[in-house]
């Protein structure tokens, strides 16, 4: 041989050139010979290096000149098979280790460069002899792996092996046999080529007996490369089901060959004694990853074929522990998808659950999940969830998986982890298992209300989070798909992905109120032991913190998305599953349930549940879906009734029962669509056995729910249809002969017709009349009374419905609205600008206004209805009185009429009365009337006094007749009284006041009252009557000195006491009744104490002993003393600065300086210069802007200068005032102080200053007076007049 070239020198020569391969142009690659390479391949002398050398030839132009050596061998097939035996031959013989890979490596190449089938089946036929023969055991393993290799490079070749070559595989099935563990890998190499390629050509008795073969190798295989070709081909065999009855049959003694087998053939042995649950369990305690991940694939693979009749022979090994705790340790993706595979497949025999090995293993399993979350495979965590809900679903009752609180908490943490899981598969799968582990049966003790809550608010954060952006789909396919246990997320679109999530968690949600359900019924799971006792604040771990929860959920999350997922296509499942959870509601949480139902009702749930009822549940279609919507309506419905104003009825309960026995029994049969309701109420039932049953009860039925939807602002109907169809179910119901209907149809149908009537034609007289009969039917009205506003104003729109107006209007004033829409911006009218008032009576003044007559309904029940009811109808009237009406003149005019009547039943009455003949309740009324009297008097425009006529004498002389025969104890009648006789003579024009005045003088009655009234003790409660006696004898004393009239009864009364009170008692004395002994001492002083109305009684300590001084005498029966104490008095009031004593002080010591001025002169100077004077100014002006330019200072500044005093200084008293007056501005004054400051202004221009005021501020004051608009003393209220007006104010308010 020579370099380059594969030729053998000693024997080329006698070869023909035929034989060689032609050298490549430019003499590049191998020369060959193929006639050398066979003689130097079967000599024996010829070292191994050589023929090493001589293959490498060959693989070289095999490799670099494809196609040249399948020429020369096809040139005679005698020399090809030749060749082909020669290295078949060094393949058996050959040790050293690199030719032999030389060897193995070339054949193959030779086999596939010919490309024949004659070479392939040469070789099979070879190997077939030799291993039939005497063959050496050390060639084995090569001969074997090169049948391996053949059979990975041609598989076609598989396939005739095993159908043409049976007693090579009998051979193969026997090699195992042998002690060599590297030919066991070889030949089970050869069979995993097999089996790999053509598994089901393999005869069965073939396939049967490499089964046994496997098993015992693989128990006593010890090398890494042995274990792992076996698990190779149990791999491939457990993919058969034959194979696998094989193995699982197989038994557990040591296997021999077929000649030493035993008689019984492997099917007949029981599984439980097949050693491969065994062989696979020691692998999965090895060490080795792969082997366990091998290991459960296989036991997973086995299990697949019949998992009930091959998972007891592994759970029996205990393969379930290993398998647990193998997914403690591990974080492999591939082992723990294995491990899930299995153990999910084993929890299908009722065995898994029977041992404990769920409760051995459950911590390991959440403890792998909340690993596996942590992956980027996601299936792997969909898989270990799906293992964690059949474990969690099929777990039995008796046996609880977490009996200590932290083994839930492990497994909330896990579920919520997946809920939170980029994966929306996953996702579900996590509130599958969630759904199941809310059962009560796995709740740990005490229940982990806590957690619980945050895996619901798990889900519907999720849940908010994905956008439903396709419809939801109806058909039975979508639907099979969403109810599947499992998700296939090949076939299943992102939409419908979401839409399998809503529909799971709507399931989840069920049972999470389910759960609440049921542990608010027992009272160990409804209170926890440990937190129980915490009443500071809400527990977190409650039961009711979970009902919170959802409810809230509830109402922010899911009902938007259900309704709004809806709105496209309704899915019968989903509504169903919604609906059960909004019936749960009414029961978790009783106390929010009102606020809960009205919101739901004023969201149009009703028209929504009735529309899903009538487009999924016709023709008794989803009938679970309809047994959810009736439950839903049927749980609203009630809860709505239960709130209305209904529950003050007496038989409420009873009625309650009529309308629940109606819905119950009805409203599963009423799914016709709304718009078909009129002609249902509009048709004749025919004769009806009961009044509960057929078709009038679905009548009922659907007035109720026209009532209730109506009545939270739900128009489930137009209102006109629903007008008329309410009258014609009246008319066909008394056509029928029966006037009575129930009492909740009623009064639904009053309801009905009251707010549906605006947008109605009026009724006609016939209808009026059926309304009028079935009215009349009731015994009393307050039996089918709504507390609404628009009954008021159908019950007065009709004169037909008049006897039912006084009836409804005392219901309406003696209930509390209940009624959302009495709050609401609709029916509460600000224009009457009483935004405070009660709404009963905003809607009142709303109903006056449009039906004036109302009014006198409301006067009748003041002066006859008992004092409650009275008393609540003339707040009615007082606020209408009160209120800035167009028309409050008219009603004011329409009023006195009636009042007159009234009082003159009174006047009767109290004369009957004292005969004992009369009516307590008209008797009782009278206070009432009075107020009302003195509110219209009150009330009514100033421009009506001037044109007085005769009602207002006689109301007067009534009245006045009335209090001369009360009691003095009645002080609420009697201040009510005298308090309209001194109003009506402050209002009355002066040409008219002689004739008030000469017929209250004429009065003993009253004069007698008033004595009586004047000389009892003050005391809290008289207060306000006292004030009026005094203010009426005040004006009683100046307009008889005006106009002279007769007085037939004069009053004693004693001034020093009342002068005693004002200096000594002030204090303790209400700042009203000293404002009253004032205008009394005004109207006396006015007149020098010298009046037929009053006998004055003076005391020594006013006048001193007799005889009296000559002072004492001129000012008797005041008194010098008496003028200095009442100075003083008056000083100290006008230094309280109290807003009425200040007006009512000046006023009176205005009066007194001008009794004294007209007495004696020298006294009124002696006390104007009093040092006490100069120091009244002095606070006053000191007092701030307020009080400095206060009407009472100016006009007692003016009042002092008047009369000489020197308490007023230029400087700094009037400067001051004249530069608060241009600092302010004079257009700022009100109208008081700009006359105030006038007349003051006008009397330092007459008075004497010394020193005088310069030219400067003589001009500043000429140029205010100048700023001043000419004001008329006509303009400006007499200061009297206006304390009046301040204490008559005050005494109705002490009232």
């Amino acid at each position: 041989m020579f370099g380059g070239d594969v030729v053998w020198e000693k024997l080329h020569l006698g070869h023909e050139a035929r034989w060689c391969t032609p050298r490549a142009p430019g003499g590049g690659g191998w020369r060959l010979c193929v006639l050398c390479v066979l003689e130097l391949m079967e000599r024996q002398d010829v070292a191994s290096v050589r023929k090493s050398y001589a293959l490498s030839g060959v693989s070289g132009v095999l490799k670099y000149s494809p196609g040249a050596l399948k020429e020369l061998l096809q040139q005679d097939q005698q020399v090809s098979l030749r060749f082909i035996a020669s290295l078949l031959g060094m393949l058996q013989s050959t040790e050293d280790t690199s030719t032999l890979e030389k060897v193995d490596q070339v054949l193959l190449q030779v086999l596939l460069e010919l490309q024949s089938e004659p070479p392939f089946r040469f070789v099979l036929d070879q190997i077939q002899k030799q291993l039939c023969g005497p063959l050496n055991a050390r060639g084995w393993p090569s001969t074997f792996n090169f049948i391996g290799r053949l059979l990975e490079a041609v598989p076609n070749i598989t396939y005739v092996l095993v159908t043409e070559y049976v007693p090579l595989l009998d051979h193969l099935c026997s090699a195992p046999l042998s002690a060599d563990e590297e030919l066991k890998a070889s030949i089970i190499c050869v069979w995993i080529k097999l089996f790999g390629a053509s598994a089901a050509a393999v005869p069965a008795s073939i396939r049967d007996r490499v089964c046994v073969l496997l098993l015992q190798t693989l128990a006593n295989a010890s090398t890494t490369v042995l274990i792992t070709n076996c698990i190779g081909l149990l791999w491939l065999l457990v993919q058969v089901a034959a194979a696998v009855s094989v193995l699982m049959s197989s038994a557990s003694a040591p296997l021999m060959c077929e000649e030493s087998q035993s008689s019984q053939s492997p099917e007949q042995q029981p599984p439980e004694h097949s050693p491969l649950p065994l062989i696979l369990k020691k692998l999965l305690l090895s060490g080795d990853e792969m082997l366990q991940v091998s290991s459960a694939k296989c036991i997973a693979s086995v299990l697949v074929h019949s998992p009930r009749q091959y998972s007891a022979p592994f759970i029996k090994a205990d393969v379930p522990e290993f398998l647990f705790d193998r997914l403690a340790g591990t974080k492999s993706e591939a082992l723990l998808w294995s491990v899930y595979t299995c153990l999910k497949l084993l929890t299908e025999d009722s065995l898994f659950f029977s041992q404990c090995h769920s409760v051995y293993g459950i911590e390991s399993l959440v403890r792998s999940l909340k690993e596996a979350l942590r992956l980027t495979n996601l299936e792997v965590s969909k898989r270990g969830l799906l293992l964690l809900t059949v474990i969690l679903e099929r777990q039995p009752r008796e046996v609880r998986l977490f009996p200590s609180v932290p083994d839930f908490v492990g497994v909330c943490e896990a579920l919520e982890a997946g809920v939170s899981s980029s994966c929306l598969l996953v996702a579900t799968q996590a509130v599958k298992a969630t759904c199941i582990l809310l059962r009560k049966q796995h709740q740990s003790r005490p229940v982990q209300f806590k957690e619980i809550t945050g895996m619901i608010e798990s889900i519907t954060k999720r849940f908010s989070e994905l956008s439903l952006s396709l419809h939801i789909r109806h058909q039975n396919s979508v639907s099979e798909t969403f109810m599947s246990s499992s998700i296939k997320s090949s076939i299943c679109s992102p939409a419908s992905r979401s839409h399998v999530f809503l529909l799971q968690a709507l399931v989840c949600f069920q049972s999470a109120c389910r759960l609440a359900l049921e542990c608010a019924s027992e009272p160990g799971l409804k209170e926890n032991a440990f937190t129980a006792p915490s009443k500071t604040q809400q527990n977190e771990d409650s039961l009711e913190s979970l009902c919170r929860c959802m409810l809230r959920c509830c109402d922010s999350v899911w009902i938007p998305a259900v309704i709004k997922a809806s709105q496209h296509g309704p899915n019968a499942q989903i509504l169903q599953h919604f609906y059960s959870i909004l019936s749960s509601q009414f029961f978790l949480l009783p106390s929010l349930m009102p606020v809960f139902a009205r919101k739901l009702a004023s969201s149009c749930f009703v028209r929504v549940a009735l529309e899903h009822k009538s487009l999924l549940c016709t023709g008794n279609r989803n009938p679970n879906l309809n047994a959810s919507c009736c439950e839903f309506l049927f749980n609203l419905s009630l809860c709505l009734y239960k709130e209305s104003d209904c529950d003050r009825l007496d038989g409420f309960q009873s009625e309650a029962e009529e309308v629940e026995n109606v819905l119950l029994h009805h409203l599963p049969a009423l799914s016709c669509p709304l718009s078909d309701w009129p002609s249902l109420l509009r048709k004749a039932p025919g004769l009806q056995l009961c009044d509960y049953k057929g078709q009038r009860a679905t009548q009922y039925c659907v007035m109720v729910l026209l009532h209730l939807a109506f009545q939270q602002g739900d128009r489930l109907l137009p209102d006109q249809t629903v007008f008329f169809s309410v009258v014609w179910l009246l008319r066909s119901v008394q056509e029928q002969g029966s006037c009575v209907l129930p009492h909740f149809v009623l009064r639904s149908a009053l309801y009905l017709l009251s707010v549906t009537q605006d947008k109605s034609p009026s009724l006609e007289k016939t209808q009026l009349k059926c309304i009028n009969k079935a009215l009349s039917s009731c015994q009393t009205l307050s039996s089918v009374y709504i507390h609404h506003p628009p009954l008021l104003h159908f019950i007065c729109r009709y004169s037909e419905l008049e006897r039912f107006r006084a009836l409804v209007l005392e219901l309406w004033l003696t209930r509390k609205a209940s009624h959302p829409d009495l709050n609401s911006e609709d029916s509460r009218e600000k224009q009457h600008g009483e935004e405070d008032d009660e709404p009963e009576i905003t809607e009142l003044l709303t109903l006056i206004e449009k039906y004036p007559a109302v009014t006198a309904t409301l006067l009748e029940m003041v002066c006859t209805r008992e004092t409650g009811l009275a008393q609540r109808a003339l707040n009615v009237l007082e606020v209408l009185l009160s209120s800035q009406t167009h028309y409050k003149a008219e009603l004011c005019t329409n009023l006195r009429p009636a009042l007159l009547q009234a009082l003159q039943k009174l006047s009767v009455e109290e004369v009957g009365h004292e005969l004992g003949q009369g009516n307590t309740t008209q008797v009782r009324s009278l206070p009432l009337v009075l107020r009302l009297l003195c509110t219209t008097q009150t009330r009514e425009p100033s421009s009506s006094w001037s044109k007085m006529d005769g009602v207002s004498f006689k109301l007067l002389y009534h009245v006045s007749n009335l209090a001369g025969k009360l009691k003095p104890d009645d002080t609420e009648s009697t201040q009510l009284a005298l308090r309209y006789m001194h109003r009506f003579l402050s209002l009355s024009a002066a040409s008219r006041t002689d004739r008030v005045v000469s017929m209250l003088l004429s009065n003993t009655a009253l004069m007698e009252l008033l004595q009586t009234v004047i000389t009892s003790s003050p005391s809290p409660a008289s207060t306000a009557l006292l004030c009026s006696s005094h203010l009426l004898l005040s004006s009683l004393i100046t307009l008889q000195n005006v106009h002279s009239a007769k007085v037939h009864k004069s009053i004693s009364w004693s001034l020093d006491k009342a002068v005693h009170r004002l200096v000594f008692q002030k204090r303790n004395t209400d700042s009203l009744l000293l404002v009253s002994y004032l205008t009394l001492l005004q109207a006396l002083l006015d007149v020098d104490f010298i009046s037929p109305v009053l006998c004055v009684v003076t005391a020594p300590c006013l006048v001193g002993p007799r005889p009296l001084g000559v002072e004492d005498g001129v000012l008797y029966p005041l008194g010098s003393k008496g003028a200095q104490f009442l100075s003083v008095a008056l000083n100290e009031l006008l230094l309280q600065k109290h807003e009425v004593l200040l007006g009512a002080s000046v006023n009176c010591l205005s009066s007194l300086l001008g009794f004294l001025q007209r007495k004696s002169p020298t006294t009124a100077l002696h006390i104007v210069c009093q040092p006490w004077c100069r120091f009244l100014v002095f606070c006053l002006l000191g007092s701030g802007q307020s009080c400095l330019l206060h009407p009472a200072t100016l006009q007692l500044m003016t009042l002092l200068l008047m009369h000489r005093s020197t308490a007023v200084l230029w400087e700094p008293d009037l400067l001051k005032v004249m530069e608060a007056v241009e600092k302010v501005g004079v257009k700022e004054l009100g109208q008081e102080a700009a006359e105030a400051l006038r007349l003051l202004l006008t009397q330092i221009q007459r008075s004497t200053f010394h020193p005088p005021p310069s030219e400067r501020d003589e001009q500043r004051v000429r140029n205010i007076l100048e700023s001043l608009s000419p004001q008329t003393a006509d303009n400006i209220q007499c200061p009297s007049v206006e304390v009046q007006s301040h204490v008559s104010s005050a005494n109705s308010v002490c009232l």
